[in-house]
Order: structure tokens, then C-alpha cells, then sequence
């Protein structure tokens, strides 16, 4: 007979050693989804080897996940560059495999959700793409609503799902 051995699961906020690997995720993940740098994605953000120092000021964070002791995955939140206050932008939200169907994005957005609220931010907005279909269904399961029109100034010209929740 065997014994399942439970998987430790842990979320914490992002920590100045964990820029390369979260940086990692992200380009791995970008890849293996087409989304280029060339194109204004995430992985072309001139920070991304720098993500705590980016996320490391009032009304910012950060979080990674790890699983059995690996960054699988993580996501933050920030004031929408250029947007309207009390606008917040959920962002970089990227899993490996291994991190996905587990609940880990619902927990990690959930978590930055109530941040969001905490540090007083009214909506909550986010871009991605459409081949992204199980985020999307997450953010709709989350309250998100799709609008028709980019807020603020994220550089992100080929996002072309927009959403935004109240919060």
C-alpha cells in the first residue's frame, strides 16, 4: 500500500533573490504561449530582471508561488500607470505546468484582490490575450468584466482582452 505525500504549496511576497527565477517563469511561460517581446508583452518590460525593486513601494506587490519548494509561478499588483486614481492593475500573472490546475492563480489573485482593497484602490484592472482562454475564464469567475477600451499606459499593445473589476 502507498501513502500519498501531500504537496507543499506556499505563497509569499517576492523576495530580492527571487528576481531571476520569477523572471525565468515569465519568459518560459511567454514562450511557450507566443508572446514575444516584439510584440509588447510582459517579457519585453525592461524591469523584469528587477521585480522586487519594481514592486517594493507603497501600493505594489508581489507574489511568487512555490510548490514543493520551487517558483512555479507569482503575480502582482500596481497602480495603473497613467490610469485614474484608485485604479489599480493586476499583473505579471504567469504559471509553469507543474503550478497550473491547482488553484494557485484563483489564490494568488484573490490575495492580491484584497491588497487591492486594503491599500485603497476602488477597480482593478488587467490586459491579456485571448489564447490565454483559462485566465480569461478565471478572471471572469473573479468579477472581471471585459471593457471595450486600454486604461492607462502599460505598453502592452497587443492585449487585446481588457477587464476590469470593482472592487
Amino acid at each position: 500500500m502507498s501513502v500519498a505525500t501531500p504537496v507543499k504549496l506556499m505563497m509569499r511576497p517576492l523576495r530580492a533573490d527571487d528576481n531571476a527565477v520569477i523572471a525565468r517563469v515569465i519568459r518560459t511561460v511567454s514562450a511557450e504561449f507566443g508572446l514575444t517581446a516584439d510584440k509588447g508583452y510582459t517579457v519585453s518590460d525592461p524591469n523584469l530582471d528587477e521585480l522586487y525593486a519594481l514592486y517594493h513601494h507603497p501600493g505594489h506587490a508581489f507574489w511568487v508561488v512555490e510548490l514543493a519548494g520551487e517558483i512555479v509561478g507569482g503575480g502582482g499588483l500596481a497602480p495603473l500607470s497613467g490610469g485614474a486614481p484608485g485604479i489599480c492593475e493586476l499583473q505579471k500573472m504567469y504559471f509553469l505546468p507543474q503550478g497550473r490546475g491547482k488553484g494557485l492563480a484563483k489564490q494568488l489573485a484573490l490575495t492580491a484582490l484584497a491588497f487591492a482593497r486594503d491599500a485603497g484602490f476602488t477597480h482593478c484592472y488587467l490586459e491579456t490575450t485571448a489564447s490565454l482562454t483559462r485566465a480569461i475564464r478565471l478572471y471572469e469567475r473573479l468579477g472581471f468584466r471585459h471593457i471595450d477600451r486600454a486604461l492607462g499606459n502599460t505598453g502592452h499593445v497587443d492585449c487585446e482582452v481588457r477587464m476590469l473589476k470593482t472592487l
